[in-house]
């Protein structure tokens, strides 16, 4: 029972809803314990199939339970959500196996009445499929969204107010969608076309990413980092909009750049490439533990000017004031731009703590912005769709520090991400971009 994908993906999703734990990080843990890679592909569907639908999942078994969801035990109610995510989503799995197994598991977990208390309720969401499906398209407004795309009604109702209706509902609709995976071609080693043709040679469908010049995507990225390509570094894994961070910086190599909220590490590794590792990177961050994984990464990559310290960003180091040519910071945010890839942060983020992190971001920014010499770069990004975490904050800036404006983007870029005004800012959308939702803005600090 502990190898089958089923049971696997239930623990995992007990340990995401009770124990907050990542699913990224936990879905890794546990799939190793999978026998097969087609286990680690149900394993991946189901887990992030029933987070992504959580809400209307609940929906229905508040139909066909008489027992309410607040009283299910955590692993009866894991059973049932996976159980019913098969039912309803996955076309490629009889109903009555999704039932069978579910009830199977329920056997090894529960006491005697839970089998038959999961058996009901499947059975009953088997035979009324069609009536459920038809009630979720009779609800109406924020309730038909809320229901239907599993988006709390808090975030529902901002993102309507931020973006219309039609526009939220694709919106969200995308950010159930599993995305694209991309990888970064790591120009101190190799570049991109011959990356792209050793791929291919292995049988990767790849393409070039629309936007970065240094992305790839891949169709088929199956064991991906298992390559000796991977080990040997001439890639990262990372989602298009992450690199355009670096790209928009566009260091020149010989500069003094500081990361102020550094970890994992792929922008500061990806400024360090395009320095073609010349120069001095302070990579800083608070968490000790995330700065190996940056000195990991690097030493893959083979970049040796990056210097990990460990230094909070809220705090100010008066010995590299105004010393900087770039400095970048990629504030710790609400992640409102990653639901397609930790879609449990959809559960877990409300409007209180936004607007908590957008004060942080600020103090960053205004610390951040004392590095910067006259004439260099500040960058401010944030991986969230979020106006009161991006152009608030940067606006909010800019009024009070006029010894800095906005630059905008060389042409070649802007001509990529279609910028109708390059006013020295990007806003990326999911339903739109087809990437992760991020901000990405360019400041220089004036002469003056």
């Amino acid at each position: 029972m502990k190898n089958n994908a089923r049971y696997i993906a239930i623990n995992i999703l007990k340990n995401i809803n009770e124990e907050k734990a990542y699913s990224n990080i936990e879905v890794n843990k546990n799939i190793k314990s999978a026998k097969n890679q087609l286990d680690e592909g149900l394993i991946r569907e189901i887990v992030y199939g029933v987070i992504q639908n959580k809400i209307m999942i609940d929906y229905i078994i508040s139909k066909f339970s008489k027992t309410k969801i607040k009283k299910i035990a955590p692993i009866v109610l894991e059973i049932l959500r996976t159980g019913i995510y098969q039912i309803m989503f996955m076309d490629r799995v009889p109903d009555s196996a999704s039932c069978n197994e579910s009830v199977k598991i329920a056997k090894k977990l529960g006491h005697r009445a839970i089998p038959g208390f999961v058996n009901g309720v499947l059975r009953n969401v088997t035979r009324k499929k069609a009536d459920i499906l038809k009630d979720v398209e009779n609800l109406k407004g924020i309730e038909y969204l809320n229901i239907k795309y599993s988006h709390p009604k808090w975030m529902v109702e901002y993102f309507i107010d931020e973006f219309g209706y039609d526009f939220t509902e694709e919106l969200l609709k995308s950010n159930n969608n599993r995305p694209k995976l991309n990888i970064r071609v790591n120009t101190l080693k190799i570049d991109r076309k011959k990356l792209m043709e050793l791929l291919r040679e292995k049988d990767f469908i790849v393409n070039k990413a629309p936007y970065s010049k240094y992305g790839i995507e891949i169709e088929n990225p199956k064991n991906i980092t298992s390559l000796q390509e991977y080990k040997n570094g001439y890639f990262s894994v990372q989602d298009q909009s992450s690199m355009l961070v670096a790209e928009i910086m566009s260091p020149k190599p010989e500069s003094f750049v500081i990361d102020l909220c550094s970890a994992p590490g792929g922008k500061t590794c990806h400024i360090a490439e395009i320095m073609k590792n010349k120069g001095v990177i302070l990579a800083r961050d608070i968490h000790e533990h995330k700065l190996e994984l940056i000195d990991k990464t690097a030493n893959r990559l083979g970049i040796d000017i990056i210097d990990t310290q460990l230094f909070s960003a809220l705090e100010i180091d008066k010995a590299i004031m105004q010393k900087a040519d770039y400095v970048l910071v990629d504030a710790p945010c609400s992640g409102l731009g990653l639901l397609r890839r930790k879609p449990e942060i959809r559960y877990r983020m409300n409007i209180d703590k936004i607007k908590e992190l957008s004060q942080i971001q600020h103090d960053i920014l205004i610390n951040g912005s004392k590095y910067v010499k006259r004439g260099g770069t500040l960058i401010y990004s944030t991986c969230t769709i979020s106006t009161i975490e991006n152009l608030n904050v940067l606006n909010k800036f800019l009024n009070e520090n006029k010894d800095f404006e906005l630059e905008p983007f060389k042409k070649e870029l802007s001509e990529k991400l279609k910028l109708k005004t390059n006013n020295g800012y990007v806003k990326l959308y999911p339903n739109i971009n087809n990437t992760d939702g991020f901000f990405i803005s360019k400041l220089k600090r004036k002469n003056i």
